[in-house]
């Protein structure tokens, strides 16, 4: 077996496709859309590359890809966070430990190498994106922007000395079993906050570029004292907008404003992952994209991806009235179900909201640390 660094055009498209071979009739697997992986693996094009680095590696027995790995600095990180660490990330391997070992070691001789303390992962390429080992919630596939894998992907991490830093935890939110007391109550508080100024609306298409600046300014101070946060840069967030231009309802996108102030917001995103699980290889063109297009309102499950209100409006009920608005939208459009996901074990007001509105974990992920 050899590990070797990706370089070549060939070697990248290997690297995105060992997943598919991996998870070949796995029925919880969903192949990530080709495209979207190509762009996200591309220094000239992934705004990460402008201030941070990586490298891919694959792992080759017999002249067949049994893994692979990325190695990863996010200057950003560090210099927000005061630490001095590294991460791995896109980490896929066969079910043999010394195949795990050996891509994990050259991930921890490749941070090392870049003078850093510790390894954290898995990422892809930072916690604003796809992170963590799923270690538990097997039994269902993953929605949109989660990851999935093998249940001995944990079991190999913790042999090679890996501890836990920290849980997230996916919620499942049932829409018939959501206490109607509690839609009812949230009804009465947004009529109270409207006499104080405070109003919801939904996002403003025809302003998207504007709505996003805007966001992203709410989105830095009411993320900015979470565990692993990293403030994206412009150019990210705009990258990240893009990706959720394509498949956003605008009926369950919300904006909290206080006299005009944008003060919070709250995204949900329908499960076009229950389109793309039977999409070969991750390919949608052409017509896996016109599926996503005329079929992403249609879908059972809606994923609650990001909720944040600036920390002198919290507490005032805002939160639960995100929540009560795309509760009503999904009882009305028949939707089974609603995933918030993720959140932090140690967020303590983010876990009592998801389980007052009849929330339950059902999935737990988890990103490791080690010293290297």
């Amino acid at each position: 077996m050899e590990i070797i660094q990706v370089t070549t055009r060939k070697q990248k498209k290997q690297f995105i496709d060992f997943p598919h071979d991996l998870y070949e009739g796995d029925p919880n697997y969903v192949p990530a859309i080709y495209l979207d992986q190509k762009q996200v693996l591309n220094p000239k094009k992934n705004p990460f590359f402008l201030h941070s680095k990586a490298d891919l590696f694959l792992a080759i027995r017999d002249k067949k890809i049994v893994g692979r790995i990325a190695a990863i600095r996010n200057n950003n990180y560090n210099e927000f966070a005061k630490e001095n660490v590294g991460y791995f990330g896109f980490f896929d391997v066969i079910n043999d430990f010394s195949v795990a070992e050996a891509l994990l070691q050259k991930a921890m001789d490749w941070v090392r190498a870049e003078n850093l303390d510790a390894i954290y992962g898995p990422t892809n390429f930072t916690t604003n994106e796809t992170a963590g080992v799923l270690v538990d919630g097997f039994d269902r596939p993953p929605v949109v922007w989660m990851t999935y894998n093998k249940p001995y992907y944990g079991e190999f991490l913790e042999r090679l000395g890996f501890k836990k830093r920290m849980d997230l935890y996916a919620y499942r939110l049932p829409t018939k079993e959501v206490s109607q007391k509690s839609l009812d109550l949230s009804a009465r508080i947004e009529e109270r906050l409207k006499r104080k100024g405070i109003t919801i609306r939904t996002v403003n298409m025809k302003k998207f570029k504007e709505e996003v600046n805007d966001i992203r300014s709410i989105y830095m101070d009411a993320w900015g004292e979470n565990w692993g946060f990293v403030p994206p840069t412009k150019e990210e967030f705009d990258e990240l907008a893009v990706g959720i231009k394509m498949i956003i309802n605008p009926e369950i996108v919300y904006v909290a404003e206080h006299e005009g102030k944008k003060i919070g917001f709250f995204l949900c995103l329908p499960d076009i992952n229950q389109i793309m699980i039977n999409q070969k290889r991750g390919r949608i063109i052409p017509f896996g994209a016109l599926k996503l297009l005329f079929r992403r309102n249609k879908v059972s499950i809606l994923r609650v991806l990001l909720l944040g209100v600036i920390p002198e409006y919290r507490r005032m009920g805002i939160e639960g009235i995100f929540y009560a608005k795309s509760i009503r939208y999904a009882q009305a459009n028949n939707v089974e179900a609603g995933e918030g996901s993720w959140v932090l074990e140690n967020n303590e007001m983010m876990n009592k909201g998801m389980v007052n509105m009849g929330g339950h974990i059902y999935k737990t992920y988890r990103i490791y640390e080690r010293k290297v």
